[in-house]
Order: C-alpha cells, then structure tokens, then sequence
C-alpha cells in the first residue's frame, strides 16, 4: 500500500497514473518512478479525481499549461463559467485553476471535479472568507486549515498554499520597498491577515499539519509565491528571492511526509533575468517542478498581456520552467470571458510547444516536421488538422479564397512554394 504518488514511487511501485504518463512522455514507467521519487516529477492525482486523465509535470516532460477561471462577486454566473470549463476541456488543457471567491464555491468546485479531465487546483486562502463568511481578521488558523481539509475532501489534486511568507518575508518585505508592493492576492490576504490579528501565517505554523492533510488525499502542494514581482521594476528583489529560500526549505519538509511539490514563480520580469531565475529556482527549490505565472516581460501592454506572457513563458520553459500559467488579454482589466480565454490557452500553447522544441522533448520537433510537409505539398485540411487551432486558421482560409486554389491571396500564382514544386517536377508555371 502506498498513500501519495511519491511514496508509492520511493517503495518501488509503479502505480496506473505513473503507468498513463509514462505512455503520454515516451518513457519508460522505471524512469517516470525514479524522476517521481526525487522530486523531480510529479502526477497531481487526488484520489477521489475520478475523471481524472493523469499529467506529468517535470523535468524531461512536456510543458503543460494551466487555465484559471471561477466565480467572483461581481461575476457570479456559474453557467458562464462551466462554458469556460468544457471550452478548456475542448482544448486540451492539462490544468485548470478554480479561483472561485464567491457563491456556491463547493457546488462548482465539486461539478468541476467531477466533468474534468484535466487536473484541477484551487487556491483554499481565496474561499475561506466567502465561506465562512466573515471578515479576514476574524477567521481563524484553524478555520484556515478546514478549508484545505474541504477541497481535499471535493477531489482537487493541487493547491497553491502561500506558506512562504511568514513574519520574517513579511518584515523583509517592509524594509525594502517595492513600486507595486504584493501583487498576489492569496499572498496580500495572508500578509494583511498577519498584520491585522498579529499571529504568524498558519500555513507556516502550522505547516506540517497541513501537509498531512494533503498526503491524505495525495494532493500536491503548489508552493505560492505571494512576494512575486507585479512589475518589471520588482523582480529579483530581496522579497522575492528571500520567499523562495523559505519555499526551498518547505519543499524538503513536504518531501519528508511523501507530499508531491512545485513552485510557483516570478509574474512580472525583464527577459534577460528569466533564465537566471528558472536556474535559482531549481537550485534553491532542489529540482522540484516550477510553475510560472507568465512571466510578463513588460508593463506596459495591457489588453495584449497573453502576448507578453507567452513570450517570457517560452524563454522561462526553455530555460527549465515545467508548468506555464496562462494569461489573457484581460488580465489586469477584468474577469475573461471565453474568447479571452481561448485566446490566452492559444498563447500558452505556443510558448510551452516552442519550449518544448529547445528542451529536445520527444515529437516535439516531429509535429512541426509534419506541419511543414503538409505546407510543402500545399495540403490546406492536413496543415488545419495539425495546427494548434485548427478553427482559425480555416476561418482565415475561407475568408479569402485565391482564383488558383493551390495557393492563398497574398502570393496567388506567385507562391513560392507552389511554383519550386512544379518546376522540380520539371513542369512549366504561369503566373500572369
């Protein structure tokens, strides 16, 4: 018998969700085991997931990408949030990130579980007030905890605890000013909690009961950033780097009771920092998965932020980040709705399949070979089947379709590519 994924994989058995990644990453079920024992990988699988259809994140595995969506007070429809959930399913996320704040948070959690494929995470510190329904201050360290107990309990398989700043990130924080001071709401509610009641952040204090909660119900932890840079001007900061040691150090504490890890990472950062981030991380983290919120490389684009994001979330997965979180073009603006949606899962599937290519991940370059065959051989319906949306690409197509159907309107019978396959073929060509 075993009671986590890593615990299982430290005694020498390979479980079914190890036996499903194993198959999805072309490796073998041995070395998913061992990368699993280390630390180094890890299956979010709570064992009351049902659904679930097992992922890997890693070292050596494919970037997987998250989606986050969910309830909140000024956005309550919880129709229009299931449409999201089947779109994301539709798309073939890995992840998808309940950050529900308000409502029947428990009624849509447990829906989600119950329809979803993907992995699924919930940030508890974002409920508990909508929950219990007081103010911040009055909630407990124990009030706290039940919260974590509860969406163990509904079948989520990771949660993203902000235990990394306790009085000592906190004071750091203080004495060295920042231009946009925390940006991680689950990170300024604790901080602000601390603050107003006094007491030390219960996910520090009372972490280890925590992490038996978890192991329970084999949920992984996600390690929060709450002192993450909400500017360029921020990151690499003494906040920041101070949070991650402590998270390096919780990391080994969770790894002692067979709890699975990640990290969360640096939102806002310049893009010749991001390497050096990704190499400090797994250095001070000990090889456990990253999971970075962008990074977005500059401040200054709102409304176009998935791009942003998936540029500095290509050149973090290339230099080792393991998870990416996608963004939207909504962010910093509102609440996205479906098409923002999509278009955020697009961009993050771009920069993780891009990172992927630099990284050497088997058929990561072989789908792209393909593409480019179909290309050559002008093969309109095989390049749409293989593209990463396949239903704009033909809406383009469609919009504006050539006298010469071999070719698109921007080249006509001028195509490059139409016009060397004929004259290889030792065929003539007209253009006029």
């Amino acid at each position: 018998m075993y009671t986590t994924q890593m615990d299982a994989a430290r005694k020498g058995i390979i479980t079914d969700e190890m036996k499903i990644v194993a198959k999805k990453e072309r490796k073998s079920e041995q070395e998913i085991m061992g990368l699993i024992a280390e630390g180094k990988v890890i299956i979010p699988a709570n064992k009351n997931h049902k659904s679930l259809d097992a992922e890997g994140i890693g070292e050596g595995l494919r970037t997987k990408i998250n989606v986050n969506l969910g309830i909140s007070k000024d956005c309550c429809d919880f129709d229009i949030e299931m449409s999201k959930v089947k779109k994301a399913i539709e798309l073939k996320v890995e992840a998808i990130m309940d950050l529900s704040s308000y409502g029947k948070t428990q009624e849509f959690r447990r829906q989600l579980v119950n329809v979803s494929p993907a992995m699924i995470g919930t940030v508890p510190v974002y409920d508990a007030v909508g929950f219990y329904d007081k103010e911040l201050k009055d909630i407990t360290a124990k009030e706290f905890l039940d919260v974590v107990e509860k969406h163990a309990d509904d079948g989520v398989d990771f949660m993203t605890i902000h235990a990394g700043i306790n009085k000592e990130t906190a004071r750091r924080f203080k004495e060295n000013k920042r231009l946009t001071n925390i940006v991680s709401r689950g990170g300024s509610l604790m901080f602000a909690w601390m603050e107003l009641t006094g007491n030390e952040n219960p996910f520090y204090e009372y972490y280890n009961e925590v992490l038996e909660i978890l192991a329970k119900y084999d949920v992984a932890i996600s390690l929060g950033d709450a002192l993450r840079p909400g500017s360029i001007n921020d990151s690499t900061d003494a906040s920041q780097i101070e949070e991650l040691i402590v998270l390096g150090e919780l990391t080994k504490k969770a790894w002692e009771k067979n709890v699975q890890v990640m990290i969360e990472g640096p939102g806002h950062m310049a893009i010749n920092e991001i390497a050096a981030n990704m190499v400090l991380e797994k250095r001070l983290c000990h090889g456990a998965p990253f999971y970075v919120l962008g990074p977005i490389v500059t401040d200054v684009a709102p409304g176009y932020d998935h791009i942003t994001s998936a540029i500095g979330g290509a050149i973090a997965a290339a230099n080792g980040a393991d998870f990416l979180c996608y963004v939207t073009p909504a962010e910093h603006l509102r609440l996205p709705d479906l098409d923002d949606m999509k278009e955020g899962i697009i961009a993050s599937k771009i920069a993780a399949h891009a990172a992927d290519i630099a990284k050497g991940i088997k058929g990561a370059r072989e789908w792209d070979y393909e593409m480019s065959e179909a290309r050559k051989n002008l093969d309109w319906n095989k390049m749409f089947d293989l593209a990463i949306d396949s239903e704009k690409p033909r809406k383009y197509r469609e919009s504006s379709m050539p006298e010469d159907e071999d070719t698109c309107t921007m080249c006509g019978k001028m195509c490059a590519v139409r016009n060397t396959n004929k004259v290889l073929k030792g065929e003539s060509i007209s253009i006029l």
